[in-house]
């Protein structure tokens, strides 16, 4: 029926009654019953959900998951190792189970919308007042309005009365609007600038109104939000797409060296085709790390509880290690760099410019006005309830030990003219103690000082006001507006009685007390999270629904961008870049780091625009309408204590204590996570390519090969431990000193394929170096058991090596001897378990029977553990050149 719900504002109040077909008296209850049949409640609608056996199923769809499958398969179905099968068949079922409990579903961004639904509206239907549930509400309805309420649906207002709505969770301006019913004529202005509507889901914090409904449910604004999380694609992970590759060329590889191992075996005639096709598929499955998925959870997991004690709380496991690689942190600026507070930052008294931290006498008449000219409302447990301005002036005073119930105790109001947005001013009169009235009025400069005649100076006494005092008065409050302040102008006079009629007539002959300058302030670690990140490498961008000159001005504070800059060129509006196609903007997104006055579409293109120069964004946010962006980036990070639940639902990352700085100390430990998962990976691929030398070269020179227990134990024993353990490695230094790793990095990056392609050939040579050995100079010269122990020496060495091999990937490029051989105590004890596990199969007796090795002597013990710690000692040496090389 309505199809220009986003132009109501540039039409007339009787337009827009003619164009929803209603009358101020409201609707009648048969058009109501009918508008509810065409359009439905007003109510949030819901994305289809998956069911969990859904979700369940789409854990399997990464690539190595299904490697990882179709492995078990071959081992049980084909290679008969049906152990081996099972292990690996846990390892994926666990993950998939860990993965549908561990991460948390945009659903809930829908739900946490639907919950903030105000249960109740006042409306007038049929001439009468009555009180419905908001689901209720149609298009046409008339909504009253007044302070405490919660907006119903999208209004445009019909009446105000000093009506002002918060509406930070919406547009990021953290000062209330002031409402009015003047029509618009810029068909092109933003959510913030449309003063003559009400958004559903803003609160009423001062004053009352009446308003006609234009949207209902998905029609409004909010609506409009939750339809764009409905619509945005889930981004993946810089994670997962490092594991896909990974798994992807693990597959070629393996593939590849089956093939070769099959073709070259067949070929010398050393077993018959199926014990070959065998082998290769038992060669095939030792190459497949198959307990990596699990081990990248539990370092990830690790990692989370890490950053638990840290303030960060992590719903989506891989957004642990995406921190670590994040280029831009698209942050929002109500709440998240600054405090959400309005705060008094200057004030001008006594002719005097003056920090608000500057000692003042309680008996202050600038302090006086300010509180008495006030309409906050004090709770019995110290709360104050009523409009930010106002709370931060009576905050202001009880920092200045004015006690504003003992003031309104002794000089008490008897009557007032309430605040109206088209004069800007408030007054209060107060009876005092000597019979005569105090009439205190506090309101917009300008607007103040035409109906000044006088001011007090630096002595306190009144003087009256010539024209240079008075343009000193402009120059002050034009230098505090530059600095993106506030600024509330005081003034008073003394009455001898209250007059018959209390109007706006009475604001006259006043004398000027001074000013008052408040801003939302910036966190006090904000300054110094910004300058953390710089030098991590990360931009910071500031996005807020704020005007152009406070956005510039915090941006300015926080370093976000410096004096020396060309501040035109890096603010940009949401209009402005409304005149933008997609390509243009994404062309000059990077001249940009601060967004002012914002919707919650610009905040997406934000995101993609950086997202097409390949960098990886991290959004932060706390009101409704950063849901969207933060569901769009490539990580989402909320706030905990003033997000809504909306920002939270769609976060992958909450902050529990809403500090900037927290996000640094989080980044941090992304970058070491991955380094730790990278090293995990260096381990486990060069072990197993040692392996797979192992095996290849056995085949193809025809010795005893390695039976599959055997890699099936090495594999459990050395590959799982250990790789866990290097998971919780401590930070290396240096490491946010380093630039961030980028989207197209990988887990073989910064020379650690090289490192997996040298280390796993010199693991296997090693091992075959020691059966060599054991074959060439037996102890026993029975030829059985020549060949028992050579296997059993060889079986020990590809063990051991790993172990020891565990300390050189403690760092990529570090001596172990800077990193330290035992620092790690977790990591200690993993390596020592693991030789207790590889021991038993050999020494106890009965076990090496069922692994088909022998006992070895402390001479065979001696070549075994010579051979594997000298992998240490090359690897040194390598590193001592490449550090060499490289400086």
């Amino acid at each position: 029926m309505v199809d220009k719900q986003t132009t109501f504002f540039t039409q007339s109040t009787d337009a827009t009654l003619k164009a929803l077909a209603t009358t101020p008296q409201g609707l009648t209850q048969e058009q109501v019953e009918k508008r509810l049949a065409e359009n439905g409640r007003n109510q949030l609608t819901e994305k289809k959900r998956k069911s969990l056996a859904i979700r369940f199923l789409e854990q399997f769809k990464d690539f190595m998951i299904i490697v990882l499958l179709v492995a078990a398969m071959i081992a049980g179905f084909l290679a008969h190792e049906w152990p081996d099968a099972f292990i690996i068949l846990a390892v994926v079922i666990l993950n998939a189970i860990f993965g549908v409990f561990q991460e948390a579903k945009a659903e809930q961004a829908i739900d946490a919308l639907k919950e903030m639904a105000t249960p109740d509206a006042h409306v007038r239907r049929d001439g009468e007042i009555v009180t419905i549930k908001s689901e209720e509400l149609v298009v046409g309805d008339i909504v009253l309005l007044e302070a405490g309420d919660i907006v119903p649906a999208d209004l445009r207002l019909l009446e105000s009365a000093a009506l002002k709505i918060e509406e930070s969770a919406l547009t990021g301006e953290s000062v209330p609007v002031d409402k009015t019913v003047e029509t618009l004529t810029d068909p092109e202005s933003g959510i913030g600038d449309r003063t003559n509507m009400a958004f559903m889901n803003s609160n009423v914090t001062y004053g009352r109104g009446v308003g006609v409904v234009t949207g209902t449910g998905m029609q409004t604004e909010v609506g409009k939000i939750a339809g764009m999380l409905n619509q945005a694609d889930e981004t993946t992970t810089p994670l997962q797409m490092n594991l896909s590759q990974l798994g992807k060329s693990l597959t070629i590889m393996i593939l590849i060296i089956a093939a070769i191992v099959f073709v070259v075996g067949y070929l010398r005639h050393a077993q018959s085709p199926i014990n070959m096709l065998l082998t290769a598929i038992s060669l095939a499955v030792a190459a497949i790390p198959e307990g990596l998925p699990a081990i990248v959870t539990i370092i990830l997991a690790l990692g989370t509880q890490k950053m638990v004690k840290r303030k960060a709380i992590v719903r989506k496991l891989p957004a642990v290690e995406t921190l670590g690689s994040t280029d831009i942190i698209a942050s929002d600026k109500t709440g998240t760099l600054t405090m959400n507070q309005m705060t008094v930052e200057k004030i001008f008294t006594n002719n005097q410019l003056q920090d608000a931290g500057a000692t003042l006498p309680a008996d202050n008449l600038t302090l006086k006005i300010m509180n008495l000219a006030n309409d906050t409302r004090i709770k019995a447990d110290g709360d104050m309830i009523g409009d930010p301005t106002e709370t931060a002036l009576i905050a202001y005073g009880r920092d200045k030990d004015f006690d504003i119930n003992a003031a309104l105790a002794a000089e008490p109001r008897v009557a007032e003219v309430p605040f109206d947005s088209e004069r800007k001013l408030m007054t209060t009169i107060h009876q005092q103690a000597d019979g005569q009235f105090l009439m205190t009025t506090k309101g917009a400069p300008d607007e103040l000082l035409k109906r000044v005649t006088h001011y007090i100076d630096a002595q306190g006494v009144v003087q009256p006001l010539d024209d240079a005092e008075r343009q000193l008065l402009l120059d002050t409050n034009h230098g505090l507006a530059k600095q993106a302040l506030r600024v509330l102008a005081l003034a008073y006079k003394v009455l001898p009685s209250v007059p018959a009629t209390v109007d706006p007539t009475i604001e006259t002959d006043l004398i000027f007390a001074g000013l008052v300058g408040m801003i939302d302030p910036e966190r006090p670690e904000a300054k110094q999270a910004v300058t953390d990140a710089h030098s991590a490498g990360i931009r910071t961008l500031m996005i807020t629904g704020d005007h152009r000159d406070t956005a510039e001005a915090i941006a300015l504070r926080l370093g976000i961008i410096t004096p020396e800059e060309d501040t035109d060129a890096a603010v940009i509006t949401g209009a402005e870049l409304d005149q933008m196609n997609d390509q243009e903007f994404a062309k000059k997104v990077t001249q940009y780091a601060v967004y002012a006055r914002v919707a919650p579409e610009h905040k997406v293109r934000i995101v993609k625009a950086w997202q097409k120069h390949g960098k990886v964004v991290a959004m932060t946010g706390d009101g409704v309408n950063d849901a969207p962006a933060l569901k769009s980036a490539d990580i989402g990070i909320g706030m905990g204590i003033t997000g809504t639940e909306v920002s939270k639902g769609a976060s992958d990352m909450v902050l529990a204590d809403d500090n900037f700085s927290t996000i640094v100390i989080a980044v941090k430990e992304g970058r070491k996570v991955f380094a730790n998962i990278q090293k995990s990976i260096q381990y486990l691929l060069s072990a197993n390519l040692g392996e797979v030398l192992t095996l290849f070269m056995m085949t193809v020179l025809g010795w005893q090969i390695l039976q599959p227990v055997h890699i099936l134990w090495i594999n459990l024993v050395t590959d799982t431990f250990p790789a866990i353990a290097l998971g919780v490695e401590p930070t290396e230094p240096g490491i946010m000193n380093q630039k961030p790793r980028g989207r197209k990095s990988n887990f073989f990056s910064g020379g650690v394929f090289q490192a997996i392609i040298y280390q796993g050939l010199l693991e296997g040579g090693i091992t075959l170096a020691v059966y060599a050995l054991a074959i060439t100079f037996p102890v026993h010269q029975a030829s059985g058991l020549a060949h028992a122990d050579a296997l059993t020496m060889a079986y020990a060495t590809l063990g051991m090596i790993q172990l020891f091999h565990a300390f050189n990937v403690k760092s990529v490029h570090q001596s172990i001897f800077t990193v330290g051989f035992f620092k790690n105590k977790a990591f200690n004890w993993a390596v020592l378990a693991s030789f207790i596990l590889l021991a038993a199969t050999i020494m106890i007796p009965g076990l090496n029977g069922l692994f088909h090795v022998s006992h070895l002597d402390l001479y065979q013990w001696g070549i075994v553990l010579a051979a594997s710690f000298m992998l240490v000692v090359i690897v040194e040496i390598v590193k001592f050149f490449q550090r060499k090389a490289a400086k």
